[in-house]
């Protein structure tokens, strides 16, 4: 950007991600500024100002998976507002937009406290998080969230209650820990290294369709157990293939080729296990199906179902259940780790951290996550988000706004309350933007 160059065509994808507020608009300026010296930028953006400010955009959908993959508008802002069809014109017109709470949760007088942090360029700041509340923790980039959260509160609690060896930043002491059961960090990092992972293995249904496909009558003559119908373990599988569906070819001076096995023709099994079928469905249709029609599917098997259900209400019912793990998106495996936690029972006080969460979202997954957020903290548990994003700021119950700029210019608390007390403080940036949201 410094070399003025012109003629040039630059492709940036999702610029803004981790950016505040204040600080995007700083980028769209320098962004503006380079179009006007005659060069050409292709963004890749969810982000509702940089779409706003875009001369021309185009838009793909209707929706996500299978039920994507179509060009919906290429044009100007005008006829993304009026396209009937996209989500995305919806929200920027207005006719779906993401409310602020009718009500919020105001904290019981249980506190997580952390005193003398002073990690990084935090500058001995004493933090309370009201237990029992969705609390966003904000501030400019680079004011410390991060080294608040992960650095100090995350490890610290990770030591104490999961007997975890990690290793906290500077601080005095952290306490109020005595009412919480267990802590849950959930990251945008991958769910699985390699494609034998999925969906359906990670949440544990694949272990109960398994089951189910054991209880058919030819299963029980052939003396079946799960483990036939399992792609990871010799018996079912197709050993040509070691039930991954493809087979890799080495090119040498090239990337490897993944192609599609000859012999089960990527199906993963053995003929003979392929002759057992549920409800006239085969091991390898069921791992066809998206999460949409499992729920259809299974809708008689309750454990099976309320799995299923819950990787719906996160907003991935688009997704192949025998979707390689490594395919999915850093939202997509934040969101089944959601999931994950979210159909087990909630009998324990849990504290979930989440760091930046809407990282890579379109507004229409931001409005579900915030519905899945607010879901867990109804549930009696704690919700601790580090976030730009305003909309979830809006949503939360408790705001800590760390600032007032980044680096050396930040560490210290400017400002706590709810959303609106925020908003109505001169000092924080965070509250500037937010008036506008609320």
């Amino acid at each position: 950007i410094g070399t003025r160059l012109t003629g040039v065509t630059y492709v940036l994808d999702e610029p803004s991600i981790g950016l505040h507020a204040r600080d995007n608009q700083r980028l769209l300026s320098t962004l503006r500024e380079l179009c006007e010296i005659g060069n050409t930028l292709l963004v890749i953006e969810h982000d509702e100002e940089t779409l706003r400010q875009a001369d021309w955009l185009v838009d793909l959908g209707p929706g996500a998976g299978r039920e994507g993959g179509r060009l919906l508008v290429s044009g100007p802002l005008e006829d993304l507002l009026e396209h009937e069809e996209s989500v995305t014109g919806a929200y920027l017109a207005g006719r779906r937009k993401i409310a602020v709470p009718d009500s919020r949760v105001k904290p019981n007088g249980k506190w997580l406290k952390v005193t003398g942090a002073e990690a990084n360029n935090l500058r001995r700041i004493n933090v309370k998080f009201p237990l029992g509340c969705m609390v966003a923790v904000t501030g400019v980039s680079g004011s410390g969230k991060s080294t608040l959260v992960s650095d100090i509160l995350a490890p610290v609690l990770l030591h104490e209650l999961n007997g975890s060896d990690s290793m906290p930043g500077k601080h005095g002491s952290v306490s109020g820990y005595d009412d919480i059961d267990k802590v849950i960090v959930i990251n945008q990092s991958p769910i699985g290294r390699t494609p034998r992972s999925n969906t359906v293995t990670y949440t544990k249904g694949f272990d109960e369709i398994r089951k189910l496909f054991t209880t058919t009558p030819l299963a029980k003559q052939r003396g079946y157990k799960p483990g036939q119908f399992s792609f990871n373990v010799r018996g079912g599988r197709c050993e040509s293939c070691a039930g991954a569906g493809s087979v890799k070819m080495e090119m040498h001076f090239l990337a490897d080729v993944w192609v599609t096995c000859e012999v089960c023709e990527g199906s993963r099994y053995t003929r003979e296990t392929l002759e057992v079928t549920w409800k006239q469905k085969t091991i390898s249709d069921v791992l066809d199906m998206t999460v949409h029609e499992a729920c259809e599917f299974f809708v008689s098997h309750k454990k099976l179902h309320r799995i299923l259900k819950t990787l719906q209400d996160v907003g991935l019912g688009y997704i192949r259940l025998g979707q390689p793990a490594t395919t999915l998106s850093g939202g997509e495996a934040q969101r089944v780790k959601l999931a994950t936690q979210l159909h087990r029972p909630t009998t324990r006080h849990t504290v979930y951290i989440l760091d930046e969460p809407t990282t890579g979202l379109a507004l229409s997954d931001i409005e579900q996550l915030i519905d899945v957020l607010l879901r867990i903290r109804s549930n009696g548990h704690t919700v601790i988000v580090i976030e730009h994003h305003l909309d979830v700021i809006k949503s939360a119950d408790w705001v800590i706004d760390l600032g007032p700029d980044g680096g050396d210019g930040g560490g210290d608390v400017v400002a706590i309350g709810t959303p609106e007390e925020i908003s109505a403080n001169p000092n924080s940036f965070t509250g500037q933007y937010l008036k506008k949201t609320l």
